[in-house]
């Protein structure tokens, strides 16, 4: 009987030492899972061609809001409306197209067709689905141009700001835009020539007032600015002055938001009126107190709308 007992005893011994173990390992596993989450971040660059990565800002948690910059800036531009789409409980994703900010700045093609590409690219990589698309000028003609493209593809609602489309030169049959394809030419020999100046004369135009930006703002932006490739720049303008997205607006068949200063002194009410006509159901909000940056100048109003429009 002794033995019994002393056996019982023994195995007793040897299972708490096991429970104690295994609540130890267990114990560990749960700290070191919970290390991980608190480290590990999110993957900031994707390649969209050999040697070719874009970088992306991604931020928060639920339904997805992608955002393409304006020329020639980059997705750190959105810094004010990641912070409100964030607090309103959205996942911001930031794309800065090839060229610009910290994407690469590969030789060769920046027309809207290789943009709309990337953007694709980006996209399927992510597994997004149903999200609202927006850009901001040369953007907003790309995001127009992507959705028109790919019919949609990853997205369910369109946001134009201040958008640089359906075109942005003046031809004989469509006068509303503010430049005529000389003076884009004039931009793109600048851009060769004295590449400062360039930013300083659409820094000039950026804004309503020179004082609707503070100059912390505006060393800001000429910092990201300056981040872009020379290269990009010029072949970028030149998109901007040849191309032509008529054809596209038709093509839009998802819900709309266009968002557009009466007093833009880059890309005129005009052709947010157009686009407003040309695209079925599409909604038009007026900013009255900015002009390019309304994005910037009337964050608040910007992000309300924006907001609005994505519970819709």
């Amino acid at each position: 009987m002794m033995k019994y007992n002393q056996l019982i005893a023994v195995t007793l011994f040897v299972s708490a030492i096991g429970l104690g173990s295994c609540k130890e390992q267990s114990k560990e596993s749960k700290e070191e899972k919970q290390t991980t989450a608190a480290t590990e971040g999110r993957k900031e660059y994707y390649e969209v061609a050999p040697n070719v990565k874009l970088h992306v800002t991604d931020l928060g948690n639920g339904p997805a809001v992608v955002l393409i910059h304006g020329y020639p800036l980059s997705d750190a531009s959105w810094e004010y409306q990641y912070h409100a789409l964030v607090k309103a409980g959205y996942r911001a994703i930031g794309i800065t197209l090839r060229g610009f900010g910290q994407s690469d700045k590969p030789f060769g093609k920046y027309d809207y067709d290789q943009f709309a590409d990337d953007i694709k690219s980006v996209l399927d990589q992510m597994d997004i689905k149903d999200a609202v698309i927006g850009g901001h000028s040369m953007g907003g003609a790309i995001v127009l141009h992507y959705v028109a493209k790919y019919k949609g593809a990853h997205i369910k609602k369109l946001g134009l700001f201040s958008a640089a489309a359906p075109r942005h030169t003046k031809t004989a049959d469509y006068p509303y835009p503010l430049f005529t394809k000389d003076d884009i030419s004039q931009w793109v020999a600048l851009n060769n020539s004295d590449r400062p100046a360039l930013l300083a004369a659409v820094g000039a135009k950026f804004a309503l007032t020179p004082s609707s930006l503070s100059p912390g703002i505006g060393q800001w932006l000429y910092s990201i600015e300056l981040q872009s490739s020379a290269y990009a720049m010029e072949q970028a303008l030149i998109s901007l002055r040849d191309e032509d997205l008529r054809a596209d607006l038709a093509k839009i068949k998802v819900p709309t938001l266009i968002m557009h200063a009466k007093d833009d002194h880059i890309v005129a009410y005009a052709l947010a009126q157009q686009m407003n006509k040309g695209i079925v159901g599409s909604k038009l909000v007026t900013f009255d107190k900015s002009g390019h940056a309304s994005f910037l100048e009337e964050k608040d109003k910007f992000s309300e709308e924006l907001i609005k429009f994505i519970k819709e």
